[in-house]
């Protein structure tokens, strides 16, 4: 999608137009019953996304995961993962 076509569309994309294009991807058909083409479901990520992207915190958008380091939890950091020893119990 260019950037002209994603400009215009954020400019008339409204919250309950967003849910319905959303609720529409992750049932996989449009409200009326008709199957989503591979297409129409591209488009209607990539509007969902880039309407979040500019209107919702980080927390708030689609596929989010909050990640909280709790004490004694592996961190995936290669510098500390490389540190990290390793015993074998026989």
């Amino acid at each position: 999608m260019n950037e002209a076509v994603l400009a215009r569309m954020l400019q008339v994309l409204t919250p309950d137009i967003v849910a319905s294009l959303r609720r529409a991807v992750e049932l996989g058909k449009w409200p009326d019953g008709r199957r989503l083409t591979r297409e129409q479901v591209e488009t209607c990520l990539q509007a969902v996304i880039a309407w979040e992207t500019k209107h919702l915190p980080e927390q708030e958008r689609s596929g989010y995961i909050e990640k909280e380091e709790k004490e004694g939890e592996v961190c995936d950091d290669p510098a500390v993962v490389a540190e990290q020893q390793v015993k074998f119990l026989h």
